[in-house]
């Protein structure tokens, strides 16, 4: 298993190729980033996890220049979208996003994807709240087809191009991983239909480890189950270890380097503890 970072790259914390440097050097396997375009001010939509919503939310960097800084900082680390909202971007653009990061990072970017949650953020960029789950799969499947083909076409209920061109391709063959966001009722059909990975939230260990053998048995292919957000806890790393989960991620505090520090910290003694380290 795994040990890999989230941080939501701000302008009033740690740089995010700062912030890369010191996860690759102290030993992390991954870094993923947050993403949000902006927040509306009218906050209608609640938000899920129930509490006042954080202020790294509005002032994150763009997500595709914070992970190339995080590149070009680092020489093994892998890194990731986490998650990349993909039902407020274009796809013939982000996809030269991903396959421009791609090449320039020598094949190390993991391509995290979600529905996203703010309805209020969704339709400011066009999108019905009613119909993402249907946008995203459709923007993700013309994303493989130019990444896939010379010469791409693909025709959606939303999304429609013919014959285009479209390069740099990613080093990664057939493209970079999809990692593909959510804990919602029908998310496992979401990652059967053009996920490589499960990426959820955590949440109660019982219930993700339940899911992750359902998916695993509903699936004529490998896929594997990475959870994002585990607390620094050895006792859940170990069960989640146990469970075939391949990758758990913690998040780090948007902040100077000192708390990032101690949060590493905190949670590097967690992962020695499960490796017998302790």
């Amino acid at each position: 298993m795994d040990f890999g970072i989230g941080f939501f790259p701000t302008h009033t914390a740690l740089d995010p190729g700062a912030v890369a440097k010191l996860v690759e050097e102290r030993g992390h396997e991954s870094l993923f980033f947050a993403e949000h375009t902006h927040i509306p001010a009218s906050r209608e939509t609640p938000w899920p996890a129930g509490k006042p919503l954080p202020r790294k939310y509005w002032h994150c960097y763009d997500l595709f220049v914070a992970l190339t800084a995080a590149a070009a900082a680092t020489s093994r680390l892998r890194i990731g979208s986490g998650i990349c909202l993909v039902t407020e971007r274009d796809p013939i653009v982000t996809a030269k996003e991903v396959a421009s990061l791609d090449r320039l990072s020598g094949g190390r970017f993991e391509f995290g994807v979600g529905a996203g949650w703010n309805r209020e953020e969704l339709r400011n960029h066009g999108t019905d709240p009613r119909t993402r789950m249907a946008l995203m799969r459709e923007r993700v499947e013309a994303m493989k087809a130019i990444w896939t083909q010379d010469e791409a076409s693909y025709h959606g209920t939303f999304v429609e191009f013919e014959r285009i061109w479209s390069w740099p391709k990613p080093v990664q063959r057939p493209h970079p991983p999809i990692l593909v966001g959510g804990e919602g009722p029908t998310v496992l059909d979401r990652v059967l239909a053009y996920g490589d990975v499960w990426f959820p939230n955590f949440s109660d260990p019982g219930d993700l480890i339940r899911r992750a053998e359902e998916l695993r048995a509903r699936a004529d292919r490998p896929i594997e189950v990475q959870v994002i957000s585990v607390p620094a806890k050895a006792e859940v790393l170990e069960r989640f270890r146990e469970a075939g989960i391949t990758r758990v991620v913690r998040w780090l505090p948007s902040a100077s380097r000192g708390p990032v520090e101690q949060a590493l910290e905190r949670w590097e003694a967690a992962v020695a503890e499960c490796n017998g380290e302790a």
